[in-house]
């Protein structure tokens, strides 16, 4: 038995989820004439409460979306420093769109609004960068799956639109964060100009992301999806595994945190352990004592015992919890990490 720890990605879809997808209606959605894929963006625009939704093969591809509809070429866009944007989407801010980004040296992965408006660029001083926009990853998964504070979110909203600037969210495990935080996707339509929502992550769907906005930014969206080469024909088999999944796989996320932080409980009990991040969703981050083994070295313990793990570089190990880590695969996982 493998158990598989390296992402929440390595999900295989269900039979609940499989019998929907090959009993969908499909059409050519690049003529938008898939009706499944219709009925999933409209699901997912009512879920939020925002105009309009538009579903991409992934969700880097909705975040260079977003990021092309807010800016143009030359200006520069706030994220903390851990960001998905920054670190994990092969510098497509700078390719796609011609914008650099300001890091904000926040708290795993979080950044408060005085943070934000403290980088912010003068507008008239032509000699920088004209700041146009705000993006934000919740969970932040570098910093170990941390939950935004809501009040801090609405804090930055108020500095966006005091300053005019667009305000996305990379929403690649915001499902993780809203059953832990008990928020619902209202609370975040309405705060957002743009959302980045991920079915692919903890919602175990085989492919797919969806980006929220107003209809006239999705009407954009489509032509930049375009140029970007994600237009999709027969998309609605995989749109019927993400309106499954939307149906059944949400509340479900709660049981992945659990096993998480039981994860991190028998982790932090061992005197190689340096140091666990604080747990608040399906994201382990820990670090290796380097004076008892190398981090290289318990990746290729753990994978000798066929578990597999991943490092994060910088020292930093880490295991993600999701749908088919089970609860026999977990039993076996805290008697291996007990008996190390």
């Amino acid at each position: 038995m493998q158990i598989n720890l390296i992402s929440d990605t390595v999900t295989k879809p269900t039979p609940g989820m499989l019998d929907a997808m090959m009993s969908a209606v499909v059409g050519d959605d690049v003529f938008k004439e898939d009706p499944t894929v219709n009925a999933l963006e409209d699901k997912a625009a009512k879920l939020f409460g925002m105009e309009s939704a538009l579903f991409f093969p992934s969700g880097t591809m909705t975040n260079q979306t977003a990021i092309k509809l807010h800016t143009q070429p030359g200006e520069q866009l706030i994220c903390d420093k851990f960001a998905h944007i920054y670190n994990y989407e092969g510098g497509g801010v700078s390719f796609n769109s011609g914008v650099s980004c300001r890091l904000v040296d926040g708290n795993r992965g979080t950044m408060t609004a005085e943070q934000v408006a403290s980088v912010i660029n003068p507008p008239d001083f032509y000699h920088s960068p004209l700041t146009s926009l705000v993006c934000i990853e919740n969970t932040a998964n570098k910093g170990g799956g941390t939950c935004w504070d809501f009040k801090e979110l609405q804090k930055i909203r108020k500095v966006c639109t005091d300053h005019k600037l667009g305000f996305h969210l990379d929403g690649a495990r915001l499902w993780n964060a809203m059953v832990e935080k008990n928020e619902t996707a209202q609370q975040y339509g309405w705060l957002f100009d743009t959302i980045s929502i991920c079915l692919s992550k903890g919602l175990g769907c085989p492919v797919g992301s969806l980006l929220l906005g107003t209809k006239e930014q999705m009407d954009k969206a489509i032509r930049i999806r375009k140029i970007f080469g994600g237009g999709m024909r027969q998309s609605g088999f995989l749109a019927a595994a993400a309106i499954y999944a939307l149906d059944n796989h949400i509340d479900r996320l709660a049981e992945d945190h659990k096993k998480a932080k039981e994860i991190g409980v028998a982790l932090s009990a061992k005197s190689f352990i340096k140091k666990v991040e604080p747990i608040e969703t399906n994201i382990v981050i820990f670090e290796i004592d380097e004076s008892f083994m190398t981090s290289d070295q318990f990746v290729n313990t753990l994978k000798e015992k066929d578990i597999l793990i991943i490092g994060m570089g910088q020292g930093k190990l880490r295991m993600v919890t999701h749908l088919d880590y089970t609860d026999n695969m977990h039993e076996v996982l805290l008697q291996q990490l007990t008996s190390l």
